[in-house]
């Protein structure tokens, strides 16, 4: 079943949209209700802090300590601020909020001066696990875009136990460096320069020296019809600050292509992850409809969900940055699976 849900009317009639939601996660093409990036944004609330054996992870929380968990998780080049009108409408739905800032954004720091400032897709999803044994958290609803869709697809396939649903912004995003060494049509290739440029010394002193400007050209190639303001961008991009953040981005880039070398005490893992498990957990994943960033179509990943499933796409110029722009429509999905 396909739906298209005018914004005001879903408004008014938001508890019944989710019962009906919830029993068959249906697929829904869903009109994005315009954020407040106009107007003030309600400033996060104070930062607390955890500690695991490899990060001190900064992270901001909202709404009832015994709420159902729900964990979101942002991408790169972006943070925690991408669900500043997200969070508030979870808790008030009684959830427990929890979004972490990833190793080398904002407030996060390593433990060890001699950590390997690594970005292997599984040692970033692994932050998260550690994250919840650290805060007694069993399961939780992971939800994010970017980095973060692809470390909440990864908790959901290798550790469904601790998932009680999924919502992942472009889908199925587990791959390895088998795959990223397979070559890509050409305009494929094009859309990935960012990645090439970061595989040489220039690219990696550029991105050190240029970071607020080459994060804002990602927004703008990665979100072409969102028209977000200065401070709207400031207040992310400060995260990019972190001492560890290009050294981090960096090795994520150059290790999806082979031009790095991992940890090897997550092997095991990307061995799992090269053979693209499925995922079973209740999920819902979305596309916006103005998605300028590489990404995936949803007809080529959906058989890799094998439980509840349901895909829906966004509508009105929505982009890469999905929660931030298209808030109700995500904080909806994350309600539909929560209540599952």
């Amino acid at each position: 079943m396909s739906q298209t849900i005018d914004p005001v009317r879903r408004t008014l009639l938001g508890a019944a949209v989710v019962s009906a939601a919830t029993a068959s996660l249906p697929p829904t093409s869903l009109a994005a209700s315009p954020s407040n990036l106009g107007s003030p944004v309600a400033p996060l609330p104070s930062l607390k802090r955890v500690r695991t054996a490899d990060l001190e992870i900064a992270y901001a929380e909202w709404g009832p300590p015994n709420g159902s968990p729900v964990i979101l998780l942002h991408g790169w080049p972006y943070d925690v601020h991408a669900f500043a009108e997200v969070a508030p409408r979870l808790a008030a739905d009684g959830l427990r909020v929890i979004a972490p800032y990833l190793r080398g954004f904002g407030a996060t720091r390593f433990v060890s001066a001699d950590a390997l400032r690594n970005g292997q897709p599984s040692a970033v999803a692994l932050d998260t696990v550690a994250m919840m044994d650290a805060l007694g958290v069993e399961r939780a609803v992971l939800a994010g875009f970017d980095w973060g869709a692809r470390s909440a697809d990864i908790i959901a396939a290798l550790w469904p136990q601790r998932c009680r649903g999924l919502v992942s912004v472009s889908g199925y995003l587990i791959g390895g460096q088998a795959a990223g060494a397979r070559p890509l049509p050409p305009e494929a290739e094009l859309q990935w320069w960012y990645q090439f440029y970061f595989a040489t010394e220039r690219g990696r002193a550029g991105y050190d020296a240029n970071r607020r400007a080459f994060a804002r050209l990602i927004w703008r190639l990665a979100s072409p019809k969102w028209t977000f303001d200065d401070a709207t961008f400031e207040r992310s991009a400060a995260a990019l600050d972190n001492p560890d953040h290009v050294a981090v981005v960096i090795h994520n880039y150059r290790w999806r292509l082979g031009l790095a070398e991992g940890e090897g005490r997550y092997e095991p893992l990307e061995q799992r992850l090269a053979r693209a498990p499925t995922i079973g957990v209740p999920t819902i994943t979305l596309e916006g409809d103005a998605n300028g960033a590489p990404h995936p179509e949803p007809a080529t990943y959906a058989a890799k969900f094998t439980g509840p499933y349901a895909h829906r796409t966004v509508e009105g110029g929505v982009g890469h940055n999905l929660p931030q722009e298209a808030p109700e429509a995500f904080a909806l999905a994350i309600l539909d699976t929560a209540r599952g």
